[in-house]
């Protein structure tokens, strides 16, 4: 992509237009841009774009265009069509794993259905490997449903032993309680910075606030004489603890009958009747659907069909977390880590993993993706620049989780180094 125009600012507003249809310069930069010329365009698929022509012969420029309708860079897929096409949508970009009830299709069509999908407060941020979730949850939403983040204030006192050969230190509350509000801060930004399609609005909650005042023989009266021992025993995350040399605590052994009541409870106040999570959560899904099918009592109305979804982990080619990097998490608060750097992580995806993630962490159309999929294939004569799905994905995914001004800080960033 060569543009040639009166300012740096026109450089970065000409790249950020093709990068992202939905970034709106500013006026300084689209008069720079005007005075200025376009030598070639590259589309989405990386190959010179000669489709919009100007009057004088160059590409259609910005500043005529800026009094038009600006498409988001991330497209809108709601209303009643897409509604019930939740689960195909999810399946179609390799979001799903296992479901519990394959009837979860069906039910979407006809209801508006409450979803959520849970965050411990491990840290004051989440990493890339979280994503998933706020992606999936997102596609929830843009297909007309109520989204739902959960962070576990209480849970995260406890910690989840899914994935973990070690139980996880013991936090203080101080602590605890920063890591709650940095994460709440993170969800608004990124999956709060607007509401997209038909679903309702984001709604933030945190377990501490039922799980606070309950008592511990309460809990075990109430919650624990419906859980099976054996049935937790077999739990793929309990298993492979009890085989380690470690062992595994019971404070580690009763989380998923935590996770579970979060799961019967959201179902009884709030309609919840989804949770969704990484397939390491598996275990702890079905310990809610179970207990909420034990716990549920006539008074509180017909007994629901609840569903568990879950999503694969983030892993490269190679089975590697894509959510790691030499230097330690990729962060998504731009405090632990720069935009800039982490548009650097995603641009560095191999070419064997790269349309894998377009399709996971990307709501750009799938025939899009294709298309510059096939365009990478072509021979070297069909004008593919190297590394524009690379660029594109970085592009797409920094903007969803930095915003367009963290992705132009990135691009800014870029073009100096």
């Amino acid at each position: 992509m060569l543009w040639r125009a009166a300012s740096r600012e026109a450089a970065l507003v000409a790249q950020s237009r093709v990068a992202a249809p939905g970034f709106r310069p500013s006026p300084g930069g689209l008069a720079a841009l005007h005075n200025g010329w376009v030598q070639g365009r590259v589309n989405t698929t990386g190959r010179r774009d000669e489709s919009q022509l100007h009057p004088n012969g160059l590409t259609t420029c910005i500043h005529c265009q800026a009094s038009a309708d600006v498409v988001d860079s991330v497209p809108t897929q709601a209303g009643t069509s897409t509604q019930g096409r939740i689960v195909s949508i999810l399946r179609e970009r390799g979001l799903v794993e296992s479901i519990t009830n394959e009837e979860l299709e069906s039910v979407a069509a006809n209801e508006q259905l409450s979803v959520y999908c849970g965050f411990d407060p491990t840290a004051d941020s989440l990493h890339l490997g979280n994503l998933l979730g706020f992606v999936v949850l997102s596609w929830f939403q843009r297909c007309g449903h109520q989204p739902i983040a959960l962070i576990g204030g209480a849970t995260g006192r406890v910690g989840d032993p899914s994935g973990k050969s070690a139980e996880r230190p013991m936090m203080s509350e101080e602590q605890i309680q920063k890591n709650c509000e940095g994460i709440a801060s993170l969800i608004k930004r990124i999956l709060g910075r607007s509401t997209v399609g038909n679903g309702s609005a984001l709604r933030i909650l945190n377990n501490l606030d039922w799980f606070g005042g309950m008592q511990f023989l309460e809990f075990l009266r109430d919650v624990g004489k419906f859980a099976r021992v054996g049935v937790m025993l077999a739990k793929d995350s309990v298993k492979t603890r009890l085989a380690s040399e470690e062992g595994i605590s019971f404070t580690e052994f009763t989380y998923q009958l935590l996770q579970g009541y979060d799961f019967f409870h959201l179902c009884r106040t709030e309609g919840v009747k989804v949770e969704i999570g990484g397939s390491d959560q598996w275990g702890n899904i079905t310990a809610g659907t179970d207990l909420t099918r034990k716990l549920w009592k006539p008074e509180y109305g017909d007994a629901p069909v609840v569903f568990g979804l879950t999503f694969p982990l983030l892993l490269d080619s190679e089975g590697r977390k894509f959510g790691k990097s030499e230097g330690g998490a990729v962060w998504l608060s731009a405090d632990k880590l720069s935009p800039y750097k982490f548009y650097q992580h995603l641009f560095a995806t191999t070419d064997a993993d790269v349309f894998r993630f377009l399709r996971m962490l990307t709501f750009l159309p799938l025939e899009e993706i294709a298309a510059l999929e096939e365009a990478m294939k072509g021979t070297p004569e069909s004008g593919y620049l190297p590394n524009t799905a690379q660029r594109r994905l970085a592009e797409e995914v920094t903007e969803f989780v930095h915003g367009k001004e963290g992705l132009l800080q990135a691009q800014r960033a870029t073009m100096v180094r």
